[in-house]
């Protein structure tokens, strides 16, 4: 059985140069088969308005939506890390309002720490859930919470100051007290330079390969969900064509009077006669 990882594993195993994984969970179930792998942290991501929801996008996700999911993962994953999405609305509005919903969702899930998307604008706020006593992922690089004023979902890093912006963000959330950063479909070459310009792991999901951490959306790289797919995200298993063949030959047997069969049913003597 794997070792759970702690906040202090992530500086530990960027300066040993150890490469760890990081996929996405929303459900008890699916939350217990990645604590049986090797997959040493799972995000409850604010993807499950998208992958659970039906939603178009991140942003209805709600603090409660958060909760209920991350509370469900977290009695599923003794083992792994957990972190649990911040959502949109819940950090933005003020340091007091960030501080209370962050508390909440750390006290109320028993998850390991919360993520939050933004640089150096949220550097105040990530210092006061902190210094609240809940530790901080950060998140730059696309962030899909604020996609529309990104132009959408495009690659981020592509021009020397834009660059040199997301370097910035990287330096001033690890000076903040992030214990490790998620980088979001930057290009590969700046991936490789913002894990160089800090000492904390960054954990790139569409940022090239020499980042400390790969991470990517368990639907996604199962193959299980067909609405959208990124250019980074590799199909590792297609679950959904296993599930679909599964089904219609459910289906097909129970139409047919094949199942159940006498060995999936209770066969016993009952004395109907005098009904």
């Amino acid at each position: 059985m794997k070792k759970k990882m702690s906040i202090l594993d992530f500086k530990k195993y960027k300066e040993e140069k150890r490469k760890f994984a990081y996929v996405t969970a929303y459900d008890y179930t699916m939350a217990s088969i990645v604590d049986e792998s090797d997959v040493e942290i799972i995000l409850v991501g604010d993807s499950l308005g998208m992958t659970m929801l039906g939603y178009d996008s991140t942003v209805p996700v709600t603090v409660d939506d958060m909760i209920h999911h991350g509370s469900a993962v977290v009695r599923g994953a003794k083992n792994t890390f957990i972190t649990v999405d911040m959502p949109f609305g819940s950090y933005e509005i003020s340091k007091e309002k960030a501080v209370e919903n962050a508390v909440r969702i750390f006290k109320e899930t028993g998850c390991d720490c919360v993520k939050l998307e933004g640089g150096v604008e949220y550097v105040d706020t990530i210092k006061a859930i902190i210094n609240a006593g809940v530790p901080v992922m950060g998140h730059i690089g696309l962030t899909p919470q604020s996609s529309t004023m990104l132009g959408g979902f495009k690659v981020q890093g592509t021009t020397r100051d834009s660059a040199k912006k997301l370097i910035d963000d990287a330096k001033a959330l690890e000076e903040a007290g992030c214990f490790s950063i998620v980088l979001e479909c930057v290009p590969s070459v700046v991936g490789k330079k913002i894990a160089e310009s800090v000492s904390v792991p960054i954990l790139g999901i569409g940022a090239g390969k020499d980042v400390d951490c790969q991470v990517i959306v368990l639907q996604d790289m199962l193959g299980m969900y067909p609405d959208f797919k990124p250019k980074f995200v590799k199909i590792f298993a297609n679950v959904r064509e296993e599930m679909l063949k599964g089904l219609n030959a459910y289906h097909d047997e129970s139409v047919s009077g094949q199942f159940p069969s006498e060995e999936y049913s209770f066969n016993r003597d009952v004395d109907l006669s005098d009904l």
